[in-house]
């Protein structure tokens, strides 16, 4: 395929969060090249930003390689998450803009109907939608990129289940975009936090080297020092 070069990051991170690249596999700038049809010098800034990134690692007599990141790395994840998208809304309750109140209203119209109709196929992409909106909203640069890095690296390590009750999903996300739209920053950082404790509940850690469905089993994330409990977590 071919792609604009300044979206060959893009490309090649969704690929290694879609499994294309499996985790220790080699990332030679030629067969990149070749693969999305660019010359090697995007590839060569795309590697160095996914590396910064956490996508990616340099080893000695290797090159660029996919990144193979820890069970405890993994569990951390899940953790900033559960602080950081709660200060996010927070700071959209103060700094949102008319437009991406209008933006986030419409989605949970969508995504409520969608819920009503048993369309569960869309409300994964736009849950996702929702979340990018409201980190956007957030007024800071720097909180948003973290927030969006979060979300592509947890859906890397993470297998998620579908929604038991999507229709109340889609009513906390309609509380949120309430507090938000009322300028309300403590409710809206209460109601995210009850709502990202839920859905990380639905979490599982994949199996690395296995079939994309496999994952560990429900309710623990090991790592090499300790489990970290997630069936106490509210869905």
């Amino acid at each position: 395929m071919r792609i604009p070069a300044h979206s060959v990051c893009t490309a090649i991170r969704d690929d290694i969060v879609a499994g294309v690249h499996e985790r220790g596999s080699r990332l030679t700038e030629e067969l990149l090249a070749r693969r999305y049809g660019v010359s090697r010098v995007p590839v060569r800034e795309a590697l160095r930003t996914l590396e910064a990134e956490g996508f990616v690692v340099t080893r000695r007599h290797a090159g660029a390689c996919v990144a193979e990141p820890t069970e405890q790395e993994a569990a951390d994840l899940l953790e900033m998450r559960l602080l950081l998208e709660p200060l996010g809304a927070a700071r959209a309750a103060q700094r949102r803009t008319e437009a991406h109140l209008k933006v986030l209203r419409g989605l949970v119209r969508l995504g409520q109907e969608r819920a009503r109709r048993g369309y569960g196929d869309d409300l994964r992409s736009l849950g996702g939608w929702f979340h990018e909106t409201l980190a956007q909203a957030c007024g800071s640069a720097a909180l948003t990129s973290t927030l969006t890095q979060l979300r592509h690296k947890i859906a890397w390590m993470y297998a998620v289940e579908p929604l038991p009750a999507p229709a109340e999903t889609w009513a906390e996300h309609g509380a949120i975009v309430d507090a938000v739209a009322r300028g309300d920053g403590e409710r809206a950082r209460q109601v995210t936090a009850v709502h990202t404790e839920r859905s990380l509940a639905l979490h599982r850690l994949r199996i690395p080297g296995q079939n994309r469905g496999a994952v560990a089993r429900p309710g623990v994330v090991r790592t090499s020092q300790h489990a970290v409990n997630t069936s106490g977590l509210r869905n």
